[in-house]
């Protein structure tokens, strides 16, 4: 039976064979969208018209005996960054909220579409993707269906409410520090942030052009897997899918020490103890300068989104959330010696990893420091240190993000708590090795990404 809880391959196999149409898995997905998002703010627009055409499109070929797609009818939504034809690109702002409608999708929509994905609409998100929470002071905050109370994570946050609630199996994220890893941890969810570069950003409200990656979060490898394959660059593809059943067995699987190992509450290092006792894998490594890596990520990130947005600060100021507005301010002011440095040191430690990964296969580490914090809570202790929430939560993301590897975020369910995840990191290009991990510890029964329903959930 296709319900609310099904994954997207299994919606595609039952339209393709004709259990069920795709108008009915469209119409089933937006009732529940209507009936339930008013109470977890994932969604900014709904697009319920077009998904009943694009729907009814698929149903057509499945007719006419034609090939629909390997995602045929699966709903997806789109972080509002992305452009949908007819709708003004929100990325998170007021500001935007007045420019002219899309005239084309983004690259990415128009992909999914021709893989047989039915777009129901556009999710919130932080202020032009400069957010770690999941809150937005314009749009109110999405919710983590986990405990509507708590953060879904940023700034990818509505996609991962979107999933995490049932209300579609896949959503697409950005993630430039951590924007898609954040809400995959703490709305425990599977979520890949490819190869820098290796999807295409077309159609797409930018932050930092230097780290912006795009990218799917989903509630199973498979799934995650077949959307990645659907958005690849035709001529270059190289299809993941086909590796999940190969297992984790000859690959050197090695958990991150030194800076991925302290900082953080316990939960977030018993979750990647799990996951490296399951697999086997007793090496530490050391990632290089890690702590610095996160220092030249931050000064890339607020001198080129302070440099993107001087003309809205000079002009639109009084309209920005003031925690974006601030930030981008202090980026502006940022001296061009230290972008330059931050860049230059940004080579260097790309070369020193790539030796790291002379030795190893894949790497595992935390994905988030804790589990969803409180919504609005501004400040947290990790190690006996009181910081602030917003800029910290991406301390292990960071690092990472700054020479474009290939993360899947595996969600570790925790009985009675909220779940939180797992970086499966690999070297440029080898997305097919982090899938064969999670796909490995998705069928020991290790990670898995069920919709949330618990005592405090929206719905009981």
């Amino acid at each position: 039976m296709i319900d609310h809880a099904s994954g997207a391959l299994e919606i595609a196999s039952a339209v393709k064979g004709g259990t069920v149409s795709a108008v009915e898995v469209a119409r089933a997905a937006l009732f529940r969208i209507e009936a339930l998002d008013a109470h977890l703010g994932a969604f900014t627009a709904v697009t319920a018209e077009r998904a009943l055409d694009e729907a009814a499109s698929v149903d057509a070929r499945v007719r006419a005996g034609g090939d629909p797609g390997p995602l045929a009818g699966v709903p997806f939504a789109v972080k509002n960054l992305f452009d949908i034809k007819g709708l003004p690109t929100l990325a998170g702002s007021k500001i935007n909220a007045g420019h002219p409608p899309a005239g084309a999708d983004a690259e990415l929509i128009r992909r999914l579409n021709d893989a047989g994905a039915v777009l129901v609409g556009a999710l919130n998100m932080g202020e032009y993707a400069y957010d770690f929470t999941g809150e937005n002071s314009h749009y109110g905050p999405s919710r983590n269906p986990h405990d509507p109370a708590r953060m879904s994570g940023g700034s990818s946050g509505g996609s991962g409410t979107a999933v995490a609630a049932g209300f579609v199996p896949l959503a697409l994220g950005s993630d430039t520090n951590g924007s898609i890893r954040v809400p995959s941890s703490f709305c425990g969810l599977f979520g890949l942030k490819p190869t820098f570069g290796r999807l295409s950003r077309e159609g797409t409200f930018p932050f930092c052009s230097s780290l912006d990656h795009l990218g799917p979060l989903g509630r199973s490898a498979a799934d995650l897997a077949a959307a990645y394959d659907a958005m690849q660059e035709p001529q270059t593809a190289t299809p993941v899918s086909p590796v999940l059943g190969q297992g984790a067995d000859g690959l050197r699987i090695a958990v991150a020490g030194d800076y991925f190992a302290r900082g953080a509450d316990p939960a977030a290092f018993e979750a990647v103890a799990t996951v490296a006792e399951a697999l086997g894998a007793g090496e530490r490594v050391v990632v290089p300068e890690a702590a610095r890596a996160r220092a030249a990520a931050y000064v890339i990130t607020t001198a080129e989104g302070g440099n993107l947005h001087l003309e809205r600060l000079r002009n639109r100021a009084a309209d920005f959330d003031p925690a974006t507005r601030d930030r981008l301010l202090a980026g502006a002011m940022v001296p061009a010696s230290w972008y330059l440095q931050a860049q230059r040191f940004r080579r260097w430690y790309h070369d020193r990893v790539m030796e790291l990964f002379s030795r190893v296969d894949v790497i595992l580490a935390p994905a988030t420091p804790c589990t969803a914090p409180p919504i609005g809570q501004q400040t947290m202790v990790l190690d006996g240190v009181e910081m602030l929430v917003r800029p910290n939560i991406g301390i292990f993301t960071q690092p990472l993000s700054l020479i474009g590897l290939p993360v899947v975020a595996v969600p570790v369910p925790r009985p009675g708590g909220l779940p939180i995840g797992v970086q499966v990191v690999a070297a440029p290009g080898r997305e097919d090795l982090a899938f064969r991990v999670a796909a490995e510890l998705e069928a020991r029964g290790i990670c898995k990404a069920p919709v949330a329903r618990g005592e405090t959930s929206w719905e009981r």
